[in-house]
């Protein structure tokens, strides 16, 4: 799930109330995690296995939703914790999980101390927020990771140039070019070590887009 440019932005309140109404719902939805995805849990694992090396253990699943992720981080031996701005879906994240730390709060203005992380993972949610908004977010990450951190970002690809709204299921998204997207991260101090473009699989509309950025 999404996370906005300020508490008091309309779309972020939208965002965070559409989630909301959908909680156990979509948490549902999202119960079996990268089970059936192994192109993304190899890279989940590559990830991690990054962190770890590079001897920060503290990683941040932002949007972390019902906390599938979070979990699937924890086992491969990181300090773990998620942040949603959907109270509901941060209830159900403890309530599932409950030896983990889930926090309610925003993407753009983390409770996070400069250079504080390791690693942080943006999984979809980064897609509910409006394109001139994004790089606040990435200057966001940027900040709060220390410097040869990681951060690995999962999104619906656009094949044309530009960014792409579309009709999502919870409330309005977007798709971006993984070049673009590559660019602005360039931008704000994150340098790209891979990308991944997974074909749409059975019920799905869209190419996924991956990237894996480490912090210079």
């Amino acid at each position: 799930m999404s996370g906005s440019s300020s508490p008091s932005s309309s779309y972020l309140r939208t965002t965070a109330d559409a989630y909301d109404a959908l909680a156990e719902r979509y948490a549902d939805f999202m119960r079996d995690g990268l089970a059936h995805l192994p192109l993304d849990r190899s890279l989940v694992t590559a990830f991690a296995d990054l962190v770890r090396e590079s001897g920060s253990g503290q990683v941040a699943d932002l949007g972390c939703g019902p906390g599938y992720l979070t979990a699937a981080l924890a086992e491969h031996g990181l300090d773990a914790s998620g942040i949603d701005l959907s109270p509901a879906l941060i209830a159900i994240a403890r309530r599932r999980y409950p030896r983990l730390r889930f926090r309610t709060g925003s993407m753009d203005a983390l409770a996070v101390g400069d250079g504080e992380l390791g690693g942080l993972v943006s999984w979809y949610s980064l897609i509910h927020t409006p394109p001139e908004q994004l790089p606040s977010y990435l200057a966001e990450f940027r900040r709060v990771l220390a410097p040869g951190g990681y951060a690995l970002l999962g999104f619906f690809e656009s094949e044309g140039d530009p960014v792409t709204p579309f009709d999502h299921k919870v409330t309005t998204a977007y798709r971006w070019p993984v070049d673009h997207l590559a660019h602005l991260a360039r931008e704000a101090g994150l340098t790209e070590n891979a990308r991944l473009l997974r074909e749409p699989g059975e019920g799905e509309r869209f190419r996924h887009g991956r990237l894996l950025l480490r912090a210079v």
